[in-house]
């Protein structure tokens, strides 16, 4: 058995955001339990419309053959990943729950760690 791990991202930005989906999926590939937390800005990345979109990023990694943050999107629903969206960090960014993507739950800190247990947490 593998250890669960948690990914607190707190960061709206794209290259945080990024590399939260890229370890999120790498780890749940090679058979991980993963959650991944986001707070604050970090919430942004759960919005159902242009969830941190850098177009010219996106564009700059799709030329390079990277999966942006779309395609990571689709991996971590695809692998099971477990989305939550921090009910305090939506308040502190004034975001409605109701704008969320479907699947991700919203719940707090307590629900993050009783999820992770003695597994590993990486906060970005």
């Amino acid at each position: 058995m593998t250890q669960p791990l948690g990914i607190l991202l707190r960061h709206g930005d794209h290259e945080a955001a990024h590399y939260a989906l890229v370890l999120a999926t790498g780890a749940a590939a090679v058979g991980r339990d993963v959650t991944l937390f986001a707070t604050n800005g970090g919430c942004r990345l759960f919005l159902a419309t242009a969830p941190l979109v850098e177009e010219a990023r996106e564009a700059l990694l799709a030329s390079r053959g990277v999966a942006g943050i779309a395609t990571l999107m689709e991996a971590a629903r695809d692998l099971g990943i477990r989305l939550i969206a921090c009910e305090a960090g939506l308040r502190a960014e004034a975001i409605a729950a109701t704008s969320l993507a479907p699947g991700v739950e919203v719940a707090g800190v307590v629900t993050f760690l009783a999820a992770v247990g003695a597994g590993q947490v990486v906060s970005l």
